[in-house]
């Protein structure tokens, strides 16, 4: 379960359109090359807002386990339901845009502060096995990268594991997502486009089917489909958190004509009651003016998300702006 084969080579079509696209190896950061690749995960998240992962540590053998479950799953419980709510709605003949749908197929994991797993129906035991250690590592991960951004931030370590900690530590959980291959692509999007409200995403991504793409400099650019990769986003809450060193990033999925795509988003975000505010090594002086970004609980950003998620994230931060003018008892940030 330990071997990492080298990993396959982003396929031509894609080459010349993300050639640039930051791809991290892990390995680096145990060597000479360190500092090179911090500095590559730095410059990802400060004009990227998304890199990808390769020797990341998780085994290739899990993850084709976890693929293959979750193809299967979905052929067998999922694919007719979808086929079913397709045909009700009459999307397969739309002449039209549509704007309010998503063509995907999907289910949520809650993994921390408490599982849902034996609540999902259809999931085989084999299926709720593979996941449960597949989040474990996920979450090893991403408690890796936090302090791997504390490092580049110049924040002590463990700050942003604490800042997303609240009384009963993260929310953690996984959106499991297929994308069958839709008639009237130009007509219906995958996903439509959105930032995350989150804290740190991490996507296992069909390696043979694209469809992802983010917003970089006002166009649209795929992020390349790499065999056992971890695509890695930031998402709102850390624009807060860094005052907007970092940012989230707008991102979509187009729907394909060929191919049913796999998607698992694991999202390591803040808990409920989670205080989100600036980090005060990150506010420049003492001035109030030079903190750009609210301070607020975790919970209520969601509950405004929910409504908003599809527009853009500025409104979203000024509405909570407001909440801070409220008598809301903030603390400290809670301790592990």
């Amino acid at each position: 379960m330990n071997s990492r084969p080298h990993p396959n080579r982003v396929s031509e079509e894609f080459e010349e359109m993300e050639m640039d696209f930051p791809v991290i190896n892990m390995e680096k950061l145990n060597g000479e090359d360190r500092g090179a690749a911090m500095e590559q995960i730095n410059d990802a998240c400060e004009n990227w807002g998304f890199f990808e992962l390769v020797n990341h540590g998780i085994s290739h053998e899990l993850m084709d386990e976890v693929e293959k479950l979750t193809k299967e799953h979905y052929r067998q419980c999922m694919e007719q339901k979808f086929k079913d709510m397709v045909a009700s709605r009459g999307l397969d003949s739309v002449d039209t845009e549509i704007n309010d749908t998503d063509w995907e197929s999907t289910f949520f994991l809650r993994h921390l502060p408490v599982s849902n797993m034996s609540e999902i129906p259809d999931l085989d035991e084999d299926y709720r096995r593979v996941m449960k250690e597949f989040a474990v590592e996920l979450e090893k991960l991403a408690e890796q990268l936090l302090d791997l951004l504390c490092e580049n931030l110049g924040l002590e370590k463990g700050y942003l594991k604490k800042a997303f900690y609240g009384s009963k530590g993260p929310n953690f959980g996984t959106k499991v997502s297929n994308y069958p291959p839709c008639p009237k692509p130009e007509l219906i999007k995958g996903l439509r486009a959105h930032t995350d409200a989150g804290g740190l995403i991490l996507l296992f991504q069909d390696h043979k089917v694209s469809g992802l793409q983010l917003l970089k400099d006002g166009k649209w650019v795929d992020v390349p489909p790499m065999h056992h990769s971890i695509v890695i986003n930031l998402g709102d809450q850390l624009e807060v958190i860094t005052n907007g060193k970092y940012k989230s990033v707008m991102h979509r999925v187009k729907a394909q004509p060929d191919g049913n795509r796999m998607s698992l988003a694991s999202f390591y975000n803040p808990g409920d009651d989670a205080v989100i505010y600036p980090a005060a090594a990150l506010v420049e002086g003492e001035e109030e003016s030079s903190k750009l970004y609210p301070k607020f609980v975790f919970n209520d950003y969601m509950k405004l998300y929910m409504g908003l998620k599809f527009q853009a994230k500025e409104p979203r931060f000024e509405a909570m702006k407001a909440t801070e003018s409220t008598n809301l008892k903030m603390g400290p940030i809670a301790t592990v």
